[in-house]
């Protein structure tokens, strides 16, 4: 595929790759509100029914950097079908599961067929625009995969409460049908290189990520090193990943992470950016709706409509910065973005109980117009000076970083949430008590000495500490996204990029 301007019907491939890119993007949070429903109608329990969301990120992160061999050795076009095929059916099953196997099964299915949609997509993008249009593009790109997980909960409490929890998969259908008539119809096929598999480098670094994911995900379930689950994926991930990296430096011959996408100082920043943003945007996901549900009582539909600025945030600013990216130096936009995106979680360190659902509306189409003022100029930069050969293996190590981001983020925000309302909870407990004579004016159902009146007390101590948990959490936040803001000066101006990186022509 030729990049540019002679691409014919640009427009109806964008809408069609960009249909696949949110249909995949959706399901990454679109079955979260719905996993209590999913949990009775399945006879699970609580920690079983978390392999739906498990299944998924770990068969979606293990298949992701697959993507570049398949498209080198079958086609971008070819890869693209196959995986929206495969994405639809499995969707399909999800809906029709009904027991605890078959869906987990059928998730497992959708990871892999929908691993590759969002590089895939990024790359298709990069190649059918020319370079003035590139900021646009990629504002189209990140609104479609930022606003999928930021949308997914309201549109999954609606589907769930109107209609059932099997239609946040059965909606994936018809969308998945349209994006596969216009991929068959308007998108041309890339030239097949029919590169040959490092089998042992894949295997390596898959068994990495799996197990990468698997003591992410698990290890607040299982108290951390406590467990022996988690030791054992830990030095799984820890052994793999450094044969990986032994074997992908040493090997002669085909490789199957490229070398030479490290020569790429854009790209290699725009991957530690990646992560930075994945960890943010995510962690804060992880942490509002639990906030909203079980500390200030919203109702799962409400609570998607109060997140929902955050997404309206994010698209306004996408569209604001596709034209400002190629007149303003993109470390500028990004220092910009970073900025709100650290303001809007100092605004959520004064969250109350007490307070109405303003200040979440503010504070999150804040931060949407934050994370959109990053997320654009971010992907241009690094892609501008990567050479078009590079970009099927350069997009899924660009995406699997933010997931990773994205696991981490949210692994650690849930950790000090744990540790830090235990913490409050302890100190604030020590204050209640019968020779406190400051709790002498509270009535009497609340009187510490009597043992029903200090379990309401406790109740309490119990709620404001798990508040000081989650505020701890969003100043954290903010001040690892004050830290980033420095590391810009790591990036190249696009303009600077080198004329050959951006005349070469894709195989």
């Amino acid at each position: 595929m030729n990049p540019a301007p002679g691409v014919a019907h640009r427009g109806l491939i964008t809408v069609s790759i960009m249909l696949a890119t949110i249909m995949q993007a959706l399901d990454t949070t679109i079955a979260n509100v719905a996993l209590p429903h999913m949990q009775g109608s399945l006879q699970a329990s609580q920690d079983q029914i978390t392999w739906v969301l498990t299944s998924y990120i770990v068969a979606s992160a293990i298949a992701l950097p697959l993507t570049g061999w398949l498209c080198g050795h079958w086609g971008r076009r070819k890869v693209f079908m196959v995986s929206v095929i495969g994405f639809t059916i499995a969707s399909a099953l999800c809906g029709l599961a009904n027991s605890l196997v078959e869906i987990v099964a059928a998730r497992l299915l959708q990871g892999v067929f929908g691993a590759a949609l969002v590089p895939l997509s990024q790359a298709v993008l990069l190649d059918i625009n020319p370079r003035e249009k590139v900021g646009q593009a990629m504002a189209i790109w990140g609104a479609g995969i930022m606003v999928g997980p930021i949308l997914g909960p309201l549109l999954g409490g609606w589907l769930t409460e109107n209609f059932d929890w099997r239609w946040v998969f059965f909606i994936n259908l018809p969308v998945g049908i349209f994006a596969l008539w216009g991929i068959m119809r308007f998108l041309p096929e890339s030239r097949p290189q029919g590169e040959r598999l490092d089998i042992f480098g894949f295997v390596t670094l898959s068994l990495a990520i799996g197990m990468l994911q698997l003591f992410l995900d698990r290890g607040e379930q299982l108290d951390w090193f406590d467990s022996w689950e988690i030791r054992m994926e830990a030095a799984a991930a820890l052994i793999a990943f450094a044969f990986f990296v032994v074997h992908t430096w040493t090997v002669q011959g085909v490789s199957f992470f490229n070398r030479d996408l490290l020569k790429d100082r854009n790209f290699v920043t725009g991957l530690l950016f990646a992560f930075i943003v994945g960890m943010i945007l995510y962690g804060t996901m992880a942490l509002l709706p639990s906030f909203l549900q079980g500390l200030m009582g919203y109702p799962v539909v409400y609570t998607g409509a109060v997140t929902a600025p955050r997404g309206i945030g994010t698209m306004i600013a996408m569209i604001v910065v596709g034209r400002l990216v190629q007149r303003v130096d993109v470390r500028a936009i990004m220092a910009v973005g970073f900025g709100l995106t650290a303001f809007s979680l100092w605004q959520m360190t004064r969250l109350t109980l007490e307070m109405d659902s303003s200040l979440i509306i503010v504070s999150g189409f804040i931060q949407g117009l934050g994370i959109g003022f990053t997320f654009v100029p971010l992907s241009t930069a690094a892609f501008a000076t990567l050479a078009p050969r590079l970009r099927n293996q350069g997009t899924p190590v660009f995406s699997l970083l933010r997931n990773i981001g994205s696991s981490v983020g949210i692994s650690i925000v849930q950790a000090l949430l744990t540790e830090n309302s235990g913490r409050a909870h302890a100190t604030l407990a020590a204050t209640v008590g019968p020779g406190n004579h400051g709790l002498a004016g509270l009535p009497h159902l609340l009187n510490p000495s009597s043992p029903a009146g200090l379990a309401m007390l406790n109740g309490e101590v119990t709620r404001q500490g798990v508040l000081i948990g989650y505020l701890s959490d969003f100043g954290i936040m903010m001040a690892v996204t004050l830290a980033a803001i420095p590391l810009l000066l790591l990036i190249r101006s696009p303009g600077r990029a080198a004329p050959g990186a951006a005349a070469e022509v894709p195989h």
